[in-house]
Parts: structure tokens; C-alpha cells; sequence
């Protein structure tokens, strides 16, 4: 699959503004300090049971999912690679370097909350818009969407409300805006793609294997 220059650098912009909004949604869903989403409350006990950061547990967790998803019939394309890397390393960067604030009033924090919900949703769908492949929860999400055809709301707010408990259990930090992520996060990301008529069923993806592919037939057409 030949791909021009200037295309596939319109691409890439667009895989790595999503995967910063995605570490920016994430750190104001932090910083709100109403209760870690979901996936932070799984990631906030790993790294305490291990001695490492947020964003290096995140990496850790998108490492596994990866695996998994590439043995239950995701591709990886360099989207998901990416995904992997760079959200948790933009997570550390915004938080070691405090540049999303942190609110004490709570009409703030909530509003700081939704908005970062919102920013997700945002993310999700610049980054995998980008056909570059999906992220590794994001995947999970696309793939489960397409083999049980039940909506993206249903199926991340199942994969929500999974990791919610599994980070309880392990101590990760639960509060009232734990059980709204958990409840709320779906709407968002369905809300954002209804509003720029995106469906993710209909994305075609350019994955690893279609670069090996296409360099293979380079490397062996004759001159």
C-alpha cells in the first residue's frame, strides 16, 4: 500500500495530537481529584505495588493489551505502538512538570472532570481517525465493538467498570468521580463521534504488516 509523503505526515500529526490530548484528558480526570478513572485506579496500584510511575504502569498495562489483542485478531499498526509509548510519557510530563492546575473548589473540579472526559473522547477520535491502527484499550474496544455489534458506549463502559474493580482490589484511589468515568466515559466518546460523523467501523487501517509487506516487494522487485 503506497502512501505519499505528504499524506503520511498529515497522518502522523494527527496520531500525535490525539495521544497528547488523550495524556491531557487523563491528567484533568486526575486533577480533578474526584477519584481516579478507571484505568488510573488500575495503573495508581500497580505503580504502588512496584515502585513505578503512573505513566510507566500505563505502558506496562498497554504492553499486555497489546499482546492480547494481537493474539484475539487486532493488528498492530503504528498508531497502537505509539499509544503505548507516548500517553504514558506525556502523562509523566504533565504531572512531574504541574501543567494541568489542580482545583479545590468542587463546581470546578467537576467541570474539570467532564471536560477531560470530553478531551478523551476528542483524542479518540483524532488518533484513531488517523487509520494508523487503535490504541491498546481503545483497540480492545473497536475489536469487541465489531464481533459483538453492540454500541462503543456498552462495550467501554463494560471494559470500564472491569478495570474499576480489578483497581480497587489492587488500592488504587476511588471516589465519586471513579463511578462517573466509569458511567460517563462511553456517552463522551459516542457523543464525540456522533458529532463529527465518525464511525469506527468504517476506518481502514494501515498497519505494521502492510509496511513489511510493502518494503518486502521493494526489496525483491526486479530492476
Amino acid at each position: 500500500m503506497k502512501e505519499n509523503l505528504k499524506h503520511a505526515l498529515l497522518r502522523g500529526g494527527r496520531l500525535f495530537l490525539g495521544l497528547f490530548l488523550y495524556a491531557v484528558g487523563i491528567v484533568m480526570t486526575i486533577n480533578a481529584n474526584l477519584g481516579l478513572g478507571p484505568w488510573d485506579v488500575f495503573h495508581q496500584g500497580l505503580s504502588k505495588a512496584i515502585g513505578i510511575t503512573m505513566g510507566q504502569a500505563s505502558i506496562s498495562i498497554g504492553i499486555i493489551i497489546v499482546i492480547i489483542n494481537y493474539f484475539v485478531g487486532e493488528k498492530l499498526g503504528w498508531g497502537t505502538l505509539s499509544n503505548m509509548l507516548f500517553i504514558g510519557i506525556f502523562m509523566d510530563i504533565l504531572m512531574i512538570y504541574n501543567l494541568i492546575p489542580i482545583y479545590e473548589n468542587t463546581i470546578l473540579q467537576v467541570i474539570m472532570m467532564l471536560g477531560g472526559m470530553f478531551v478523551i473522547g476528542l483524542a479518540s477520535y483524532f488518533y484513531i481517525g488517523a487509520g494508523l491502527g487503535s490504541g491498546p484499550r481503545d483497540g480492545l474496544m473497536v475489536l469487541l465493538t465489531k464481533k459483538t455489534g453492540k454500541s462503543v458506549r456498552f462495550i467501554r463502559n463494560c471494559i470500564e467498570i472491569t478495570v474499576f474493580v480489578a483497581g480497587y482490589f489492587l488500592g488504587g484511589f476511588v471516589g465519586v468521580g471513579t463511578i462517573i468515568i466509569a458511567l460517563g466515559i462511553g456517552y463522551f466518546i459516542q457523543f464525540v463521534f456522533k458529532l463529527f460523523k465518525f464511525d469506527v467501523k468504517a476506518i481502514k487501517h494501515r498497519y505494521v504488516e502492510d509496511d513489511i509487506s510493502y518494503i518486502k516487494e521493494l526489496l525483491i522487485k526486479p530492476i
